[in-house]
Parts: structure tokens; sequence; C-alpha cells
């Protein structure tokens, strides 16, 4: 059975570029945009043209280097912002204009200061002012999360007539559970006239650490399109991390969805972004993380020599990862000290292993990690005159 394709919408560019402290130069952006197309991206937001002369002529420059995915630039419903974003996408091969508005009771009464009927006439003009100039238009409904069902359902009922052909439904404060989520997305495929001829689309803050699972369960209830970033960067605590959405589907073929992603250059990409923004990956996240692959206690370390699938559900070549890692700490065991002693040339018998271990609790109590400098050191201590035989 051919499994149904989920669009990835990488916004590292644009909502991820917005953390403070993580301004990207033209030259990095270029050098981003061209992994993010190689790595198999389907529509890369470049930026949001009318915020800046910089911003513009990155979006410009994008749009020139960009091969395959969709190139797309976010306006407000604002026709100059239009403008400016249609001339900066202007070569692009796929071009799309993002434009939206906030719907959520919140946005309309502080925010815009306006109603309803009022905020539909304006979502309405700017989706049909960015359609005469591309055919394909993304409209946001901004705090979708927290705006009732039913009035969005008019909303997206209402662009979708003007011509939008994908409908983001923003969880902009990270406020729903992925129940909530899911059933926000059911509701409106169900309920919304001609939604056949638009994409759902999930976009996904992680506020309370639940940006993912809600991005899943949208696709799961009838989305096809997350909006993502590398390393899941973005405004506050971040956005829908790439890497994980794209191998949950992965690793669940039951849920017979899948992306064009090639995940073997999921590692270094992730590598490159965290690089070139300054922003520095943490050790346990999910996929990417320095830990994601490492085991230092000694039953799963135990396990996973015996066979890796014990405590890993990814093979770590298929992120783009060389191999798992035996970390050597006080709390690994005889295992994984015969199994590193044996990389570096060691091959211990187990009367010697008994004794190299002894030393070894000793030494590791001492420090935090054991490298492959300190196991010579370890073993010429026992005074067992073990030579190596590399």
């Amino acid at each position: 059975m051919s499994k149904d394709k989920v669009q990835i919408f990488d916004t590292t560019l644009r909502d991820g570029e917005q953390v403070p402290g993580c301004k990207l130069d033209a030259e990095q952006k270029l050098v981003i945009a061209e992994r993010l197309d190689e790595l198999g991206v389907d529509i890369i937001e470049a930026g949001f043209p009318i915020s800046s002369p910089g911003d513009f002529k990155s979006v410009a420059e994008i749009s020139d280097l960009v091969k395959n995915a969709t190139v797309c630039g976010l306006t407000r419903a604002v026709k100059k912002d239009i403008e400016v974003a249609a001339e900066a996408l202007k070569s692009a091969k796929r071009p799309r204009i993002h434009t939206g508005i906030g719907t959520s009771d919140s946005h309309i009464k502080y925010k815009f200061n306006s109603n309803r009927d009022a905020i539909i006439e304006r979502a309405v003009s700017a989706v049909s002012y960015a359609k005469t100039f591309v055919e394909d238009v993304e409209f946001y409904a901004e705090d979708a999360g927290r705006t009732d069902n039913e009035f969005l359902a008019r909303v997206c009922e209402a662009v979708v007539k003007a011509g939008a052909t994908v409908l983001n439904i923003p969880d902009t404060t990270g406020y729903c559970l992925p129940d909530e989520y899911g059933a926000k997305m059911k509701y409106l495929r169900e309920n919304v006239k001609g939604i056949d001829k638009a994409t759902l689309s999930c976009h996904c803050h992680n506020d309370l650490g639940l940006a993912t699972a809600n991005s899943i369960a949208g696709v799961i209830n009838g989305a096809r399109q997350i909006e993502c970033t590398i390393n899941g960067i973005g405004e506050r605590a971040g956005n829908t991390s790439l890497e994980e959405v794209v191998m949950i589907l992965r690793q669940h073929p039951s849920l017979n969805l899948d992306t064009n992603i090639n995940s073997k250059l999921l590692y270094s990409t992730s590598q490159m972004v965290s690089q070139k923004m300054g922003m520095i990956v943490q050790p346990n996240k999910a996929i990417v993380g320095a830990n994601a692959f490492a085991h230092s206690s000694g039953i799963h370390q135990d396990g996973v020599i015996k066979n890796r699938e014990t405590y890993e559900i990814i093979d770590p070549s298929d992120v783009g990862v060389n191999e798992s890692s035996i970390v050597l700490t006080a709390r690994s065991g005889r295992a994984a000290l015969a199994y590193r002693a044996k990389l570096v040339g060691f091959e211990l018998t187990k009367l010697q292993l008994d004794d190299v271990y002894q030393e070894f609790l000793k030494f590791a109590d001492e420090h935090k990690e054991i490298t492959d400098e300190d196991i010579p050191k370890i073993i010429e201590a026992t005074n067992l005159n073990i030579e190596s035989v590399s």
C-alpha cells in the first residue's frame, strides 16, 4: 500500500531565525537553504520580505538558488506586505505567499480592536490579492489553537473560496493538548466546504513541550503539511522539530504516512544549523543530540552490545550518525569495558577482565568519563602484563 505524503514546510530561516541572538547573514541563509533543498524539504519559508531590506534580499537570493523546493515569503494581511513578498519571490521556480491574520477572540479584541466579520473580510481580501501574484497562497489563522472551531471553519471556508491552497492552523502559543489539536483538524476536515481544494497544515509551538505530539495528532487527523524547524528552534520554547516528526512517521509504518526527507542528512544538517546560528543542541535532544545514541548504564550497554535494538529503535546510520556510543563511566559494567578495551587492542580473558574492572571502578570514581587513552593506563595499573594485540 502506498503511503500518504506529508509535506515538510521548513521555517528555520523565518520562525527559527526569530530566536534572540540567532541572526543569520545572507550568505549563511543561502548555505542553509541549499542544504534544506538537498535534504528534501518541500517548502522553504525563506523570510518575511517587508520586515527589512536584508530579509527581502535573502528571500530574493534564495528564490534564485533553490532548485526543487517551493520558496515561501511571509506577510501580514496587508497589501504592501503582499506586494513586497511577490517582488522578492519573482525568480522562484515555485513561489508561495503566506499571508494571514489572528482569529482568536483574544487577537481580534486586543490586537486588532475588531470583530469577527471584519477579520473574515480582511482574510479574504489578503488571499484574493496574493492570488493575483502567485497561484500558491497559504493562509495562516494565527492563534487557531485558541480559536473557536465553528468560527475557524467559517474563516477557512471563506479563504478557500478566495483561492487559498493551504490552510495553516497554528497553535501559536503551544496551548493545545494533542487530542484537542487533532480534533480541531478533524472538525475542519468535516465542516469546511471545499476543504478538498486545500491542504491542512500544522504549525505548532513548544511552550508546553507538545509541539511534536500536536503535529503528529494533526496529520493523523487529516493534515498533510507540517511546519517545523531544524533542531526545533523558534520563538520562546521553539517550534516543532523537523527531525522528530520525520522519524516518528518513518518509525511508525502503521500510520501509513511518510515524507520526502533524506534522513541520512539529518544529523549533519542539525550540526550545520547549530553552528551557523550559535544555538547549541541540547545533548539529550531526540534524534540529533549528542546522547541520542549514547549508552552509559551497564544494563543498557550490555543489551546494546548483544543486540542494538534492545535499547535503540532507530539505527543511528539512518539519521547520519556513524554508530552508537558506549560511554565508560562509573555506572558501566564489565561488558562495556571489555567492548571498549577490544576496540583499542586489548582482548581480555574473563579472569583478566575481573581484575581490570576493579581498577577501572577506582579510576571511574575519580573521573567523569573514561577515554580510549585511559584504558591502557588502567590495564597497566593492574600489573597483569596484558599486551595489546593491535
